[in-house]
């Protein structure tokens, strides 16, 4: 994609948070704090980092994005639309019935821009892998972006896969952790903890690059660092505030699995516009 400018990508990301808000109100449910989290990232993505071509989805030139943490598909949807994979006006249809935006990513329902069908925590990275060693054999310079919460750190096959990237030398493949320190049941170190998250990945492996997760610029530069890394996979831990933009929702927990009322979404549109 053509680099843009800081400025413009940081309103495609006010954007986001704005329809996310929108979306989550109008559903009555759905997830606010990982999607609102995550959205700078996936702005970086789409608009700046990835090769994608919006009018034509099934281009065989195409980098893949795994959205492992599925909950937090307000955001995906947010920027597919954003970017020309479906009228904006149907991200208003989120979780109603008949949707092709379901609760979590469904390949099945035919939603341009939907790779993988997710949700199920802990599996995206497996299906990464899959796509990035299809690539090496092929020998396609396609790379492959996987996005994790860090709650999902927990689960077993995070790690199988991720001891399996470095042994086939996956270096055409980006995980990212969507690090905002806290999941449905709290802070993740009280839950089950997976700190320390960094050395954790650099003793499996993996070339690891910290960034703070909301300032597009380190983004930018985090997934241009991660290109240049030959022969291992690489992994950008973003440190990120859950519910990023909205003052109460920001770390908050109980806003993991929790859509704005009304008034409430009144308040954090009120909030996002003002920033």
């Amino acid at each position: 994609m053509d680099r843009i400018s800081v400025a413009d990508l940081k309103a495609k990301a006010k954007q986001g948070r704005i329809d996310i808000i929108n979306m989550l109100a109008i559903a009555g449910s759905g997830h606010s704090g990982g999607s609102l989290s995550c959205i700078d990232i996936l702005t970086v993505l789409y608009f700046c980092e990835m090769k994608h071509k919006p009018g034509e989805p099934l281009w065989e030139g195409r980098d893949i994005f795994v959205l492992s943490k599925g909950h937090c598909c307000p955001a995906l949807y947010s920027v597919l639309a954003r970017s020309g994979y479906f009228p904006a006006e149907e991200l208003m249809t989120l979780r109603k019935l008949g949707s092709r935006l379901d609760g979590h990513p469904s390949r099945a329902k035919g939603l341009p821009g939907i790779e993988v069908s997710s949700g199920s925590l802990g599996q995206g990275l497996s299906i990464a892998n899959g796509v990035a060693l299809a690539f090496k054999m092929d020998k396609n310079e396609r790379r492959v972006y996987c996005l994790m919460g860090d709650g999902e750190l927990q689960e077993g096959q995070i790690w199988e896969a991720a001891m399996t990237a470095p042994h086939y030398g996956l270096d055409n493949l980006c995980g990212i952790v969507d690090n905002n320190m806290l999941q449905i049941d709290g802070k993740i170190q009280d839950v089950k903890s997976p700190l320390p998250i960094s050395d954790k990945w650099k003793s499996f492996g993996w070339n690891v690059i910290e960034i703070d997760g909301h300032d597009i610029r380190q983004i930018m530069d985090g997934f241009e660092k991660a290109r240049c890394v030959k022969g291992k996979p690489s992994l950008i831990l973003a440190h990120t505030v859950k519910g990023k933009g909205v003052s109460f929702m920001e770390n908050r927990a109980e806003w993991h699995g929790v859509a704005p009322d009304e008034g409430q979404a009144k308040k954090a549109l009120m909030e996002i516009e003002k920033s």
